[in-house]
């Protein structure tokens, strides 16, 4: 499958990378990362693999509106968009991410400033004719819920259950995955608790790793919600076995640089 990638902003462009490489160690047969186009040459050193292209900014590294037409262009052919990860919460960046919502027709994983760039906003969801996939932690979901994150935190799965009777989508699927120690996935019918995973984990840019995974997962074919709760786990099991090796202070990258071997563990079992 092929996985497109908005993501990344002066500063953050790490996540848009880690994304965009952990969607290939997790298997996507091709990977093209859309970011601001000042940040192109720096991220054609970081990300050998993947694609890159670069899009029209409203400042040097932030992505505009304008680059909507752009960025549908990009989509056709894709399996999946992932959207989100280092963008930035810029006026025209939160047009952009609504645009994007409202146009393109296809899987789209929102996570982290795409999360936070839509708070707020459900309607934006309720037209959308393809599936959703909504991975925020738990002040993103704060954020979408219009409450504290200690809120959140007190009742896990009823912000869960919360967040999905705000958003959900009458013509498609919606999965929600509440990241953080024992994550928690729903597709509004079903709840799953995920048991890997540890306190080590708690580090920057592990979410956009686990983003990189699910995008990659419904490429290759899986429902969102498999491609999440599958994606959640194994993210958790990478970490387990980082901690178990090495003990804590493992980077992201580390992390995906860990899925190749435990998927293919994971599949031989």
């Amino acid at each position: 499958g092929h996985l497109l990638v908005i993501a990344g902003s002066t500063g953050k462009s790490g996540a848009a990378a880690m994304t965009a490489v952990s969607a290939m160690r997790a298997g996507a047969g091709l990977v093209t990362l859309g970011i601001p186009e000042s940040l192109n040459s720096i991220m054609e050193t970081q990300v050998l693999e993947a694609m890159t292209a670069p899009l029209p900014e409203c400042g040097y590294g932030v992505l505009a509106d304008t680059a909507i037409d752009d960025i549908v262009k990009l989509a056709d052919g894709k399996n999946c968009l992932a959207i989100g990860p280092g963008i930035g919460q810029a006026e025209k960046t939160r047009s952009l991410v609504k645009a994007v919502i409202r146009r393109i027709d296809m899987p789209i994983v929102i996570d982290a400033d795409g999360l936070n760039n839509i708070a707020g906003q459900t309607q934006l969801l309720k037209k959308r004719k393809a599936p959703t996939v909504l991975t925020p932690h738990p002040g993103e979901m704060a954020r979408l819920l219009e409450c504290t994150t200690t809120q959140v935190q007190a009742d896990r799965r009823s912000a869960l259950q919360s967040c999905y009777e705000e958003f959900k989508t009458p013509d498609s699927e919606l999965v929600i995955v509440l990241k953080g120690s024992a994550s928690l996935t729903t597709d509004g019918d079903m709840v799953w608790l995920n048991r890997t995973g540890n306190p080590a984990m708690a580090a920057g840019g592990m979410g956009d790793v686990l983003s990189g995974l699910v995008g990659s997962f419904i490429c290759q074919g899986l429902e969102p919600v498999d491609a999440s709760r599958y994606g959640v786990y194994l993210h958790g099991l990478c970490g387990d076995n980082l901690q178990t090796r090495t003990g804590a202070g493992f980077t992201a990258s580390e992390l995906a640089d860990e899925l190749p071997a435990v998927l293919s563990t994971m599949m031989r079992d």
